[in-house]
């Protein structure tokens, strides 16, 4: 209610005047609300059939966890939900995403990984073909421009360049000091987070190493076990060790081991939250991670996709990149990350 306070004598009259007219818009608007009440529905996108980039392998710790959040969207929603696993493999992104546009779905729940390039010819003929699309994880912002569709997931570089701020501010790093920084640093979208890491390292004088991804990785982290740990032997005065993915900052206390460094020795950081990944900073191997709440990526692009069929709703966008887990906090969502929820 909005109360106006006129001066000297009209104060008192004002006030009365002010409140009858409140009370009055408020009873035309519990009026007019009760005449346009909307009807509720129980699984009211029953009937659309969906896709559903899940990004990894099954099983693996950041997909499962996305996975989860679209099978809870499934289960309250009630659309049919075909769900594609591809190892994070770009050029099974792409065919599969050839293959999820001939089969025409109501609509399609995309991962951004292989780039706006690659996606925009499909993103073409799924418009053509009146299927309804989102994005998740990594953003498209030429393709959306272009042929609509919302977007789930952080603006990477934004996350990454608060991820190494934030490693300097806490690992106490300085100008001189060695840090290392894995990541596909060859793929122009997707390895937009960690170069920006890299750059907001490298602006407080420090000496980043990258270790680019290979092929396998992001699937079996201890695939990377050798290149990390000559990397570390080659390198003794490192700081901070800096990982691409949750599979990865998982896998740390492998890492560490295999390299024969202790809990606490190395800042390791990275982005992303899993049951490895509460275990590693329960262990003391973890000291950081940029949180991007998949469960959200999987939720909200099913969300997104069931309002624009159903209601003809705008594509829905939001950023998901929430914040930081550190030693302090991490306790608060552990019992989350094991239900397979952060």
């Amino acid at each position: 209610m909005t109360v106006f306070t006129l001066p000297g004598r009209q104060r008192a009259g004002g006030l009365v005047a002010a409140t009858l007219v409140a009370a009055a818009s408020i009873a035309v608007v519990l009026a007019w609300s009760g005449s346009v009440r909307a009807e509720v529905h129980d699984k009211w996108c029953s009937a659309a059939r969906l896709r559903f980039f899940v990004g990894g392998a099954e099983g693996d710790s950041f997909g499962t966890i996305v996975y989860n959040g679209g099978r809870q969207a499934e289960r309250d929603l009630g659309p049919k939900v075909d769900y594609v696993f591809s190892a994070w493999n770009v050029e099974r992104m792409v065919q599969q995403l050839r293959e999820a546009i001939a089969a025409r779905p109501d609509g399609i729940a995309m991962m951004g990984h292989p780039g706006d390039a690659a996606l925009m010819p499909l993103a073409e003929e799924a418009s053509r073909a009146g299927i309804r699309m989102m994005y998740q994880n990594v953003p498209v912002p030429k393709v959306i421009a272009t042929f609509g569709g919302g977007y789930v997931g952080p603006q990477v570089a934004q996350l990454g360049r608060a991820l190494g701020l934030e490693v300097v501010r806490r690992a106490s790093l300085k100008s001189g000091d060695v840090a290392f920084m894995q990541g596909p640093f060859d793929m122009e979208t997707r390895g937009a987070r960690e170069r920006a890491t890299v750059a907001a390292m490298e602006e407080a004088g420090v000496k980043v190493v990258r270790i680019n991804s290979q092929a396998g990785w992001a699937a079996d982290p201890n695939l990377a076990l050798p290149v990390i740990t000559a990397a570390l032997a080659r390198y003794p005065e490192v700081k901070a060790v800096g990982y691409g993915g949750g599979q990865m900052l998982g896998n740390v206390p492998a890492f560490m081991r295999a390299a024969g460094k202790k809990p606490g020795e190395i800042f390791n950081f990275g982005v992303d939250t899993s049951p490895q990944v509460i275990e590693g900073f329960r262990g003391g191997w973890v000291q950081l991670a940029a949180d991007q709440q998949p469960f959200m990526q999987g939720y909200l692009p099913i969300l997104g996709l069931c309002q624009q069929i159903v209601y003809r709703f705008t594509a829905l966008s939001v950023d998901t990149g929430a914040g930081f887990v550190t030693p302090d906090n991490y306790q608060e969502i552990a019992k989350l990350a094991a239900e397979g929820v952060r």
